[in-house]
């Protein structure tokens, strides 16, 4: 294992601690935690609260969210690790603003316990929540099963949309509404070139041959649906493109916002070159994209591998997703088009 770190068991708390200090006047710390960041502004008077959480180990996702016309909080685990129940709750409590707090965040069993948990100890206190699941990876699960797929980039999309939504000033049930269009119209397909290496366990997640690739592998690295030999990047793009495409299924005429998501270790001309057979592949199916975002949004350590997403859009989506929003972690919030 080579990486820039100290000892693996502070990897968390001290990449935590860097950001604190590199963001000052955009994060604070939720009181009573080590492990929970809110909006430095937080809570926000008048507005429902979003919190989200999960392991460490995929900057920008989760805690690179947290801001205006974003999210209100984050919870952290250890690497790939689920966040606890205390620091959850202690979130919820910095956040809550007498709205309601909205719990968005990936489909994986761990954080889902965490969270439902989290949920009961704020309503025994008084604070109103609900929970949104997202679930947009199509490989993980078949469609009849749609609840059950994991969460990978497609986060994105619905932290953008659910934070601007709330910064309306929408009530708690409008902005669950919109969360759940977005997670209902959200598909996303990967590809994994290398693997990634967990500090505390010094060794990679899983392995590959140089000479191969494994499609639709997880950002933990979950097992895919085939694994061969490298393919080019056109041939990656239209089996990615095309099985995102037919999941919805999205039909001739619909428009849509893409992303092309980097897992850590994927050079920017690598996730254009996919974007570029994926536009035709999109385009030849008479789907029109509207909004584009290319970058590095949801990683996996130091994976090399990309995904794509589609996000089916209506006028409000689109509009929310143009929304004013910042954060230091995300230059390119507002997608090109």
């Amino acid at each position: 294992m080579k990486k820039i770190m100290n000892h693996p068991e502070a990897f968390a708390d001290e990449t935590i601690e860097g950001v604190l200090l590199a963001h000052p006047n955009h994060l604070k710390r939720a009181a009573g935690t080590l492990r929970g960041l809110v909006r430095k502004d937080a809570p926000v008077a008048g507005k429902v609260a979003i919190a989200t959480g999960g392991g460490s180990g995929h900057l920008p996702v989760f805690l690179g969210y947290v801001g205006p016309g974003l999210l209100d909080g984050v919870s952290i685990g250890n690497v790939f690790s689920s966040p606890s129940v205390e620091a959850m709750v202690a979130v919820s409590k910095a956040i809550h603003a007498g709205k309601g707090v909205l719990y968005l965040y990936g489909n994986y069993g761990g954080d889902v316990m965490n969270f439902d948990m989290a949920a009961e100890m704020c309503e025994a206190e008084g604070i109103e929540v609900k929970s949104m699941r997202v679930r947009d990876d199509v490989v993980s699960a078949a469609k009849p099963s749609a609840e059950t797929r994991r969460a990978v980039a497609g986060l994105f999309f619905a932290y953008k949309i659910a934070g601007a939504k709330a910064a309306t000033r929408a009530d708690l049930s409008a902005v669950v509404t919109t969360a759940q269009r977005v997670v209902e119209n959200t598909c996303s397909m990967g590809v994994a070139l290398s693997p990634c290496t967990i500090p505390a366990v010094g060794k990679p997640t899983f392995t590959l041959g140089e000479d191969e690739m494994e499609l639709g592998m997880g950002i933990h690295g979950e097992a895919g649906i085939e694994r061969g030999k490298l393919r080019t990047a056109d041939e990656i793009a239209q089996v990615m493109s095309q099985r995102v495409l037919d999941d919805l299924p999205f039909r001739s005429g619909d428009e849509v916002a893409v992303l092309v998501n980097g897992l850590g270790a994927t050079p920017p001309e690598e996730l254009y070159l996919l974007f570029r057979k994926a536009h035709a592949v999109i385009e030849k199916h008479g789907v029109r994209i509207q909004r584009v975002f290319i970058g590095e949004f949801a990683t996996s350590m130091e994976m090399a591998g990309a995904s794509i997403t589609l996000l089916k859009l209506d006028k409000e989506l689109l509009s929310l997703l143009d929304a004013p929003a910042y954060s230091p972690f995300l230059p390119q919030l507002r997608g090109s088009r």
